[in-house]
């Protein structure tokens, strides 16, 4: 058999890889422009946030009256798949981010990432980090975009993302807890959604076949090449070695898990250590009937309507 023909890795509905290094994803990466939303008036553009590398995201506006209303809380988004697929500017993401931004009526940052294995993490984080602090440059006065510094409420910053979204949502927030992102903001709550975490712990039989999950650890040693294994803190949030979640830079968090996600109990732990850390905020568990991520595939169904009213209510409660 050729190399170039001969599979070295596969993980459906993600990525297979050959033993030659080229790479196949089962989703191309189909990207949208940002436009005005007829449905909704939300208003989108993409931006640089860091020049140096070219990563970019996609800024959302709503509707807004011709005397704008107060400053409008800053919504980060991170989305998912995997780190290996998806695109902020996809059109799952656009839709769900037109449909929050005009409900919960905030600025949104959608944040571009570039994608393991060709960028093996930390990328991902590092990506995400520099489109942080160049969200908080603005908060001051400074930064070049006019949306956010005309618009933005940096008192009240929200990270939030699903999945491999959701896990950088965690570890932006620890960051941000080590590291401040400047004078003048403030992380006021993050939103995890069906978060990707893992671990050597063992999972609800009834939902992990162990074959699946002898290839979800396989996986994750190919988009962090690096790692100590499954308790490595960048997947194991609750790992030894992991830091205090005492140290999140946040008031309040929301974990949203599904009954028949394969990360339901890690989600759920999650949940539990952050609730008895000693962390001074509030933490909130939303459980949904359905599998992961399943609000990106039937958006209008009434699970995924649910959820985002749990979502809009969270963010609204500030």
């Amino acid at each position: 058999m050729e190399p170039d023909t001969e599979i070295q890795f596969e993980f459906f509905p993600f990525i297979r890889q050959y033993k030659s290094g080229r790479t196949e994803r089962f989703f191309p990466i189909d990207k949208v422009p940002s436009a005005v939303d007829p449905v909704t008036g939300v208003s989108s553009k993409d931006v640089v946030t860091d020049p140096d590398t070219g990563i970019s995201a996609r800024l959302y506006l709503p509707n807004l009256p011709h005397t704008p209303p107060k400053k409008l809380p800053v919504f980060v988004y991170f989305h998912g798949g995997g780190f290996v697929i998806g695109s902020a500017f996809s059109p799952t993401t656009h839709a769900y981010l037109n449909s929050l931004v005009a409900r919960v009526n905030v600025i949104a940052v959608s944040v571009e990432y570039r994608l393991a294995p060709e960028h093996p993490l930390p990328t991902a984080y590092n990506d995400s980090w520099a489109a942080l602090k160049w969200m908080a440059s603005h908060a001051l006065g400074g930064g070049a975009d006019a949306w956010l510094a005309e618009h933005g409420d940096f008192q009240h910053v929200y990270l939030a993302g699903c999945s491999a979204g959701a896990n950088i949502a965690h570890h932006m927030a620890v960051r941000a807890g080590a590291a401040e992102l400047g004078a003048g903001v403030r992380i006021e709550g993050v939103i995890l959604v069906h978060p990707y975490f893992w671990g050597k712990r063992s999972f609800d039989a009834e939902i992990v076949d162990m074959e699946v999950k002898k290839r979800a650890d396989g996986f994750w040693k190919l988009i962090c090449p690096g790692t100590v294994g499954l308790d490595d803190p960048l997947i194991n949030p609750l790992a030894e070695a992991a830091p205090s979640l005492k140290g999140l830079a946040c008031e309040r968090v929301l974990v949203c898990v599904a009954k028949f996600d394969v990360l339901r109990e890690s989600g759920r732990e999650y949940y539990e250590e952050l609730k008895g850390s000693g962390w001074g905020g509030e933490v909130e568990l939303f459980e949904s009937e359905g599998d992961h991520a399943f609000h990106s595939k039937k958006p209008d169904s009434e699970k995924a309507l649910e959820l985002m009213e749990r979502v809009v209510e969270f963010a609204n409660s500030n």
